[in-house]
């Protein structure tokens, strides 16, 4: 093949159809982003145990690859989607309730309001924040969206089943190619990336290590927060303890808000209107077996090295779900990561390419002809 010289019309001509191919070949995939991002999710979170098993059964890779697909149907994809099936029930459940009447928020504020004592109340209609109808109006409403889109999601999700079965196929055919061909996919993208083999080794690894300890570290975490959330909730006869368990788990994606946001309401509720076993337990609970897991565990999944600032893990999480819907928790915070890790690198491509231009460049005389 014939080399193109770069500044020749041939060489612009090729970049300009090369663009356009890859933009066309990207805009086909957006349709599927999900199933191929999570696809890239597992096959890097699940990497090192396919290396386990390979060492166990060396020479036998394609069998080895459809071992570990096999071990992460079972430990993570079959569990979520029972888990979601469950909540889709318990979604359209709660909003029964609500709108029939069985839950009534209405009741719940009126016995704290009751419990309170009349300076307490006073206190509170000075500033007019003890405005009853309006507060029961506020928190009627927003608990009826709430669960609104709750149901309205669970509908969609059923109504959809196909699409999401295409998907899930596609997410599972890819994984297993990148299971098998993982390694030599990552080589061709290195050859292709035009950095020194530092700063591509650095940013792949920085690509690896944000996407377990986002995955293994916050996921694993929340998940734990969430179950604790939901039995404590089930054992004291909270109704909906499924769904608070879900929610509760969601919210312990995001620092400075965490499981608490939901049961510590509760356990307020439970000590002011008199509930003090409940509510002692709920609180001690809350915050020694719930809180504390946070701190037990993150140093154990995700290393201290890997932590990025809470302010930025906030922040980027809610970017990234604004922008990309539930995969926003894992992709905003590695666009955050990406984003420090290439400004790192950022002095030393300056310096790199400051030496180079400062190197001069000698042009050696061709040898005479030979008489």
């Amino acid at each position: 093949m014939a080399y193109l010289n770069r500044s020749g019309i041939y060489f612009n001509t090729f970049i300009i159809i090369l663009i356009a191919v890859s933009l066309a070949f990207l805009r086909m995939l957006v349709p599927f982003y999900g199933a191929i991002f999570w696809a890239i999710v597992l096959a890097v979170l699940f990497r090192p145990l396919q290396l386990w098993i390979l060492e166990r059964m060396p020479g036998r890779n394609t069998t080895v690859s459809i071992i570990t697909l096999i071990i992460c149907l079972l430990i993570a994809i079959i569990p979520l989607i029972l888990i979601s099936i469950s909540l889709i029930n318990e979604s359209l459940l709660f909003y029964q309730r609500i709108e029939s009447g069985q839950f009534n928020i209405a009741e719940y504020i009126r016995q704290v309001s009751d419990a309170l004592p009349a300076s307490v109340r006073d206190f509170l209609a000075r500033f007019e924040i003890y405005n009853l109808s309006s507060l029961y109006a506020k928190i009627s409403s927003g608990m009826m969206q709430g669960s609104k889109y709750l149901a309205t999601q669970a509908l969609d999700i059923g109504q959809n089943f196909f699409a999401f079965l295409v998907e899930f196929c596609i997410m599972l055919y890819l994984l297993f190619f990148l299971l098998k061909d993982g390694p030599a996919l990552t080589s061709r993208i290195k050859n292709l990336i035009p950095l020194t083999d530092d700063h591509k080794q650095f940013l792949f690894q920085k690509f690896n290590t944000v996407v377990r300890a986002t995955v293994k570290g916050n996921v694993v975490i929340a998940a734990v927060q969430g179950v604790l959330g939901g039995v404590i909730f089930w054992i004291l006869g909270i109704q909906g303890a499924l769904l608070w368990a879900v929610v509760m788990g969601f919210l312990s994606l995001l620092p400075a808000v965490g499981a608490a946001i939901v049961w510590l309401p509760v356990a307020v509720y439970f000590l002011i209107t008199g509930n003090l076993w409940n509510g002692i337990v709920l609180v001690l609970f809350g915050f020694l077996v719930i809180g504390l897991s946070d701190n037990i565990l993150r140093p154990l999944l995700v290393g201290k090295d890997t932590k990025m600032p809470d302010y930025l893990v906030l922040i980027s999480t809610l970017g990234g779900l604004s922008l990309f819907g539930l995969t926003g928790f894992v992709i905003g915070p590695l666009i955050a990561a990406m984003f420090i890790a290439i400004w790192d690198l950022f002095p030393a491509a300056v310096n790199l390419n400051d030496k180079n231009k400062a190197t001069p460049v000698t042009h050696r005389r061709p040898p005479p002809p030979a008489k």
